[in-house]
């Protein structure tokens, strides 16, 4: 779930979790109804979650946390083998006021699946991760997503949504305004592409462009058929000799998508959003 903050991401995860009662409609995770505390065990027995912020005693070690936590489970994770899973196996004996926000939230992550959960919501896991501790958490999930788990994610990083996701909602003014997977959302996938490459000489470019190249300055254009258009100018710079320095093919990113989805939610009157109500 992709959205801007207030857009509705963290109140939708609190009531699918069943920390927060909804004003109306329906909600059935794994089959149960979150708000009803007569089948709250048998939920949470089977989902895992790892808040934005999570409370753990301060002066324990991150084995003692993860041997506590896994007693509450029937089946749950080796201790031993998720201390190393999230790459906090230096740490083990390390209390818990000791560690790094980064440590943290990798404890956090481990504290989400010690359950060996069906299913698990992720809220923001990467917030403060160092670049190689966000590919170890995505390389955790992308495992966890392998093993049969489901996993509910919010996040504010595209590229994340990109890696990791096969469907992506965007959230706004707490509405659902687009789902799709990313490749696919808002019509990423028909779009015009930009095709953009340097010339190392003044040339013309052969009659699929409507530009020329002057020295290094880049060239592109926006095309609804780009297959024929690229075999059309690598033909054409082979014929000639001519290089194609950087050669890209550009589509609009999944950042391009989201901030107009958002940016055309946002204008939307609250008049109108009465009536779409």
């Amino acid at each position: 779930m992709l959205g801007p903050n207030g857009a509705g991401k963290t109140t939708t995860v609190e009531i699918l979790e069943g920390f927060r009662k909804r004003d109306a409609g329906e909600v059935a995770v794994l089959g149960f109804d979150p708000a009803n505390m007569a089948t709250s065990l048998q939920l949470r027995e089977r989902m895992g979650i790892v808040l934005q912020e999570l409370a753990v005693e301060p002066l324990l070690t991150v084995r003692e946390v993860l041997r506590r936590n896994a007693g509450y489970f029937c089946n749950p994770r080796s201790v031993d083998e998720l201390i190393e899973l999230v790459g906090l196996t230096e740490k083990a004996g390390a209390r818990v006021k000791n560690l790094s926000g980064g440590q943290q939230r990798r404890l956090d992550l481990a504290l989400g699946i010690v359950g060996n959960p069906e299913l698990i919501f992720l809220d923001e896991p990467t917030t403060g991760f160092d670049p190689s501790a966000r590919r170890g958490a995505w390389d955790l999930v992308e495992s966890l997503a392998g093993e049969g788990t489901t996993v509910i994610l919010t996040t504010h990083y595209m590229d994340e949504a990109e890696a990791l996701a096969d469907r992506v909602s965007v959230i706004a003014e707490g509405r659902i305004v687009a789902s799709g997977t990313p490749q696919s959302l808002g019509g990423r996938d028909l779009g015009d592409a930009k095709i953009r490459f340097r010339s190392p000489r003044v040339t013309t470019m052969p009659s699929c462009t409507s530009t020329t190249c002057r020295g290094s300055a880049s060239s592109s254009r926006s095309s609804p058929t780009t297959s024929r258009d690229l075999h059309q100018l690598t033909g054409w710079s082979i014929d000639n000799g001519i290089a194609l320095i950087g050669l890209v093919v550009e589509r609009l990113t999944l950042e391009d998508i989201y901030l107009q989805l958002t940016a055309t939610a946002t204008r939307v009157s609250p008049s109108a959003r009465a009536l779409l109500r």
